[in-house]
């Protein structure tokens, strides 16, 4: 089941569960539209994989032990290491290729 991340690790920008701009990698790291567009250009800083729009989590439970109800998303915000140069810099190396590629 998914994290579901509070914050573009980027900007710090809220990203809430229902939250239809919130991107992820295949490792759940999570980032804004703009900022995968933007700064990263599809690469994720960490994995160097592309990005996928996050589902969203039904607020609803309509089966048991499903919906936002009973696992509710995470309060723990997690921002990148990496500096904007070091964002740039590893983004150039990579981004030509694409991510079924890499």
């Amino acid at each position: 089941m998914l994290e579901l991340r509070p914050n573009c690790e980027c900007c710090d920008k809220d990203l809430p569960p229902d939250c239809a701009d919130a991107m992820i990698c295949t490792y759940e790291c999570t980032f804004c539209a703009d900022c995968v567009e933007q700064i990263l250009h599809n690469v994720c800083p960490n994995c160097g994989g592309g990005f996928v729009k996050r589902p969203i989590r039904p607020a609803k439970a309509w089966r048991p032990t499903t919906g936002l109800t009973n696992h509710p998303a995470s309060q723990k915000r997690i921002h990148t290491r990496y500096s904007r140069d070091e964002l740039d810099a590893f983004s150039a190396t990579i981004r030509t290729i694409p991510p079924d590629q890499r």
